[in-house]
């Protein structure tokens, strides 16, 4: 959970590579695509959850661990920090540009070829992989911990994937052993149209009014739901409050917009109230996306993580159950008005990117460049930028403190949480 939102998703350029091998007794060698080693049938993987994102160690033929989120429809898999892979011997074939959500241009990166990615038991043979020429996204800087890359199409096309949020692990299964029962939870039909699943089974309520939403779900977005009104502007009316925002990053650039609440959102048979709802501006959104006339939006992590969400490609239906613990959290937004960057080795130095004007840390004198040393005492050093985060999305009327560095000089800010939108 985050103030600033990312989106890291919709790559306009290509489709996956490759596919799973069919259920065979092959030799691991011999076998392309993703797979399971030794014709296993299943596995867990754990995860870390940051900033609302899913976080997946992967090594990329012999390089160190590396931080990969784990997206439902990025067609390829991507390296956005081209140092990871800086003492390995790729073999580029060509250029490409990839386009995205974002108010900027293209990026230009290299394919390279024939690549193995393992995890586990999970491997992946004769994997292409895109590698972006420069970091310019700086994912790292926005979670809190070295962000490696992108994946995730190729991954949900091969296994059922089950994502369980409460305990922090992936179950891959063989598409051919996986079968539904109901104490799964609850199914409902996806559409895989560009690599990307879309529901239909999410309805905007408002009163006496339903409308009902197309929209992706998206485990690289870490907001709970966004909404696209360019081209849906009179069946989707701006909530009467709102503020401005930066809303996330997509692969062309910082997306801008607003934010507000929405009175219900019904998921299923699930209902969810008082939602937080983002409204990017069409220069930084809908203008990229003009090949998807029906999507209206997409659902973020913020949503999905308070359920334990099955994706069966293969089948195309999805199976979510609630987590009782969690679906009692409500959607909340940072309460202080700032918005933090992570620098350092390890990310762990924490400054200042912007402050809300007017917001309580702007009327306690924080400004933008601000680095930040403590909050109420404890060494942010000892923190993630998700438990700072959390910090400042909790607990309205509480008392804040921090101590920051300024020109050299330490200063203080003291301010009261009160809830911005």
């Amino acid at each position: 959970m985050k103030a600033f939102l990312l989106i890291v998703g919709w790559v306009l350029f290509m489709g996956g590579f490759t596919q799973a091998t069919p259920d065979k007794r092959v030799p691991d060698k011999d076998r392309f695509g993703f797979f399971l080693s030794g014709n296993r049938t299943w596995t867990r993987i754990p995860f870390q959850l940051h900033s609302n994102l899913i976080i997946i160690p992967i090594r990329i033929n012999n390089s160190d661990t590396l931080r990969f989120i784990l997206d439902t429809g990025v067609s390829s898999t991507i390296v956005t920090d081209p140092a990871a892979l800086r003492r390995q011997k790729l073999n580029f074939t060509r250029k490409v540009k990839l386009s995205g959500a974002g108010e900027g241009g293209n990026l230009t990166a290299s394919v390279a070829i024939d690549n193995q990615l393992s995890v586990g038991y999970l491997r992946a043979n004769h994997h292409n992989i895109v590698v972006l020429d420069d970091d310019v996204l700086k994912l790292s800087e926005y979670v809190g911990v070295p962000i490696h890359g992108i994946f995730g199409y190729d991954l949900f096309n091969s296994f059922v994937v089950t994502i369980d949020f409460q305990s922090h692990e992936i179950t891959l299964t063989r598409p051919n052993k996986f079968k539904y029962h109901k104490r799964m939870g609850e199914q409902y039909p996806i559409v895989i149209q560009d690599t990307k699943p879309y529901t239909d089974a999410m309805v905007l309520v408002e009163g006496a009014k339903t409308t009902p939403l197309r929209v992706i779900l998206d485990t690289g977005a870490g907001h709970a739901l966004l909404l696209d009104r360019t081209r849906h502007p009179e069946s989707l009316p701006l909530p009467d409050r709102i503020i401005r925002a930066q809303l996330g990053r997509g692969l062309s650039g910082v997306i801008n917009g607003s934010m507000g609440r929405l009175q219900k959102i019904r998921f299923g048979r699930f209902e969810m109230s008082n939602i937080l709802a983002s409204f990017p501006d069409s220069l930084a959104f809908g203008t990229k996306l003009i090949n998807t006339p029906q999507r209206i939006g997409n659902v973020g992590c913020e949503l999905l993580r308070r359920f334990r969400v099955t994706f069966n490609y293969q089948d195309k239906y999805i199976i979510v159950k609630p987590i009782k613990k969690i679906m009692k959290e409500s959607f909340e937004h940072d309460m202080s008005g700032v918005e933090l960057k992570a620098k350092g080795a390890q990310f762990k130095t924490y400054y200042i990117g912007r402050v809300i004007e007017g917001s309580p840390a702007d009327l306690a004198g924080l400004v933008e460049g601000d680095e930040l040393m403590f909050i109420n005492n404890t060494a942010v050093g000892e923190m993630t930028i998700s438990d700072i985060y959390k910090l400042l999305q909790r607990g309205e009327g509480k008392e804040v403190i921090m101590v920051v560095r300024r020109n050299g000089q330490m200063a203080l800010a003291q301010f009261t949480l009160k809830r911005i939108i």
